[in-house]
């Protein structure tokens, strides 16, 4: 990421050294100014005075200077850390869920893009810092040795005295990471089964267990707060006892007459701009803790491979095959697919989708030897776990932007959802379509699904959460829509198997008979009373 933003960052870091590098000198040239009013020197001390201004106007510049870089790179830093953490993520698809919790990914963009940005800004500081300290100890060193080495050797010594308190610091910021990801894993949960814990009175239970692991997380973080607070009083401590050393110093050295009169007032200068940079050091120490923790966090979640992988072979047009069971989506038909258990039909659609391996061919190639994008370029798996995004209705149904959005909603019995808001298809929806019932938010899926119209379409039980009637006619206006392409409905519907032009019923993860809807009823009895809810098997 400093690679990616060398530009910005070399000058910021130069700005950084400007700006510090002038607030050292300013304390030696009113020495100077200093002297030239003891001795009466009016021109000297008019030119100090310029090169006092003039110092001022470039520690004024550096600063704004500075500061942009500072902030262009923290922007930067956050906004690379999403972008990656987002492509990831995209990348992953459905190994991600698997291998990290929902708090863990959260947590990247809650503080963690804070803390890299931080420790970005802190480099650009802490160098210009480091740098003003090292001029002011030659500036020491050449007007008084046993001050300069009093600072040449007392800030070496601070960081000596500060590295203990790193480890126990990074140690529990680590812990604390882990809880509050843990804990936005919980609250994210509670919130999605809310209905859920509503309906079985569970809802005092699963709070009494959010209160303890928010008082967990409460835990370590003060404990991380009792080492910050160690680290913080060691930022004022340490600094302040060095000046007061270099202060009590000089003055002694100026009774002795070692010190003229403006090289002690310069002395002073430097005890008081010397508590800056030192304190932005011990800062830095802090701040680039944080920012390795989070960075750890972050490369987790980067270094991470899709359990899915692809080859580079063409797709063909042609039927989807999954070899293991035998069920097999036809270019221009509506398959349906009835199983004895929902997890056999499950399996089935992720093969077919490519969202788990098997040994599935499409036009004779497996899906196994194509790349990832091109199976999602011609399949599509449409289930009730899918999400409801925020923003324009049209938009979010219309994803691709070229889709025929009126007739996916009419094909998907969504007219009255669209009639009954008020700017129709403009309205302004919230996140996951909160503001919708069960049964809304699935015919919204399905005619987002139906915009998008791929070249094979998979739909795991789209009408489970509607009516009868409102069923009867999306398996009528299904068949419609998708004239000519392939479809596989998986479903125990009698009303959706009716409508299908030819049906498998699988059990035990094989296709144990198939044919039409009608014919299944009469020749198997497993069908039967899988689909008519039957004892009888």
């Amino acid at each position: 990421m400093a690679r990616d933003q060398g530009l910005p960052m070399w000058l910021g870091i130069t700005y950084a050294i400007l700006w510090w590098t002038t607030q050292a000198l300013i304390p030696a040239v009113i020495g100077f100014g200093v002297d030239a009013v003891i001795d009466k020197d009016a021109g000297e001390l008019a030119r100090w005075s310029a090169v006092l201004f003039g110092l001022g106007a470039v520690q004024a510049l550096t600063g704004v200077l500075r500061h942009r870089c500072a902030v262009y790179t923290w922007i930067s830093s956050a906004y690379t850390t999403v972008r990656l953490t987002s492509r990831q993520a995209t990348r992953l698809g459905a190994t991600l869920p698997k291998r990290l919790s929902t708090g863990e990914v959260v947590s990247v963009g809650n503080s963690d893009i804070a803390h890299i940005g931080n420790a970005m800004d802190i480099i650009l500081r802490g160098a210009g810092a480091l740098v003003a300290v090292v001029v002011v100890t030659v500036i020491m060193l050449s007007s008084s040795m046993p001050l300069g080495l009093l600072v040449l050797i007392g800030v070496p010594l601070m960081a000596l005295v500060i590295s203990p308190l790193l480890r126990p610091l990074h140690r529990r910021q680590h812990a604390h990471r882990d809880l509050q990801g843990d804990l936005a894993t919980r609250a994210g949960d509670i919130v999605a089964g809310l209905r859920v814990l509503r309906g079985i009175g569970g809802e005092q239970v699963f709070a009494d267990r959010y209160r303890a692991e928010s008082q967990r997380t409460r835990a370590a973080g003060v404990r991380v707060a009792s080492v910050e607070s160690l680290l913080e009083g060691a930022q004022v401590l340490l600094p302040g006892l060095l000046i007061a050393c270099v202060t009590w110093l000089g003055a002694r050295f100026a009774l002795a007459g070692d010190l003229s009169a403006g090289e002690l007032v310069s002395f002073y200068g430097y005890a008081v701009f010397l508590i800056a940079p030192l304190r932005t050091l011990t800062e830095a120490a802090d701040k680039l803790t944080k920012g390795v923790v989070a960075a750890k966090r972050v490369v987790r979640i980067l270094s991470l491979e899709p359990e899915i992988t692809g080859g580079d072979a063409q797709a063909r047009h042609g039927d989807l095959r999954d070899e293991e069971s035998g069920v097999v989506v036809r270019e221009g038909v509506v398959t349906a697919l009835a199983a004895a258990t929902p997890e056999e039909a499950s399996a089935i659609a992720d093969r077919l989708g490519r969202y788990s391996d098997g040994r599935v061919t499409l036009g004779g190639v497996p899906l196994a030897d194509l790349s990832v994008e091109a199976v999602r370029g011609h399949i599509l798996v449409a289930d009730n776990a899918a999400a409801l995004f925020a923003g324009p209705l049209r938009e979010e149904l219309d994803v691709r932007g070229h889709g025929d959005v009126e007739a996916a909603v009419y094909a998907a019995c969504a007219e009255d959802i669209v009639e009954a808001l008020p700017e129709g298809l403009d309205t302004h929806v919230a996140e996951a379509g909160r503001e919708f019932s069960g049964g809304q938010q699935q015919r919204l899926r399905l005619a987002r699904a139906l915009t998008a119209d791929p070249e094979i379409l998979i739909l795991v039980e789209p009408t489970s959460a509607v009516d009868a009637h409102t069923e009867a006619r999306i398996a009528e206006r299904l068949a419609k829509a998708r004239a000519g392409r392939a479809t596989l409905v998986v479903t125990t519907s009698p009303l959706v198997l009716d409508r299908a032009d030819h049906v498998f019923y699988v059990e035990e993860g094989r296709a144990a008979a198939e044919g039409t809807h009608r014919e299944l009823l009469t020749a198997s009895t497993a069908y039967r009373a899988t689909v008519t809810r039957g004892e009888d098997r």
